[in-house]
């Protein structure tokens, strides 16, 4: 893993260090096999690297799920979100965010924003978006 980022790094070192509770258990019941079983030591001792090779291997699958640490979810992911008007937000109105369609506030104020112009999300009050012009949109054409 030499040539790789220092943050795929430390998401390995994260995965290796969530590997520990199973690899006592592991170990364990292999002592315990060796002590009172049929197993040798040495079989063992290839089993448990056995073990350790599966869960390196495993890594590349299973990393997804410990990549989620930096990164913004629900609520959270859509401030900053950039979307367009699907009718004049005369306070109230709809925006289109992707393939959705929420409800939305200006954060202008009484000040209408016309409808295709591009908005950003500057906050989120239950399932009402607060948005404003886009700081782009004034190069920007709207549409109709």
């Amino acid at each position: 893993m030499s040539g790789e980022s220092p943050r795929r790094r430390s998401i390995f070192a994260r995965y290796l260090l969530m590997q520990i509770p199973s690899g006592f258990a592991v170990a364990l019941g292999l002592w315990a096999f060796v002590h009172w079983g049929p197993l040798t030591p040495v079989i063992a001792a290839v089993l448990f690297c056995v073990w350790v090779a599966v869960e390196i291997a495993l890594f590349p699958v299973l990393r997804i799920g410990y990549e989620t640490g930096g990164q913004r979810a629900g609520v959270e992911a859509m401030i900053g979100a950039v979307g367009r008007v699907c009718q004049d937000l005369d306070p109230e109105g709809f925006v289109q965010l992707g393939h959705e369609r929420w409800r939305a506030l200006a954060a202008t104020g009484p000040l209408p924003i016309p409808a295709g112009t591009r908005v950003r999300v500057r906050e989120v009050r239950h399932l009402t978006l607060v948005v404003e012009p886009d700081d782009a949109a004034l190069s920007d054409p709207p549409v109709g």
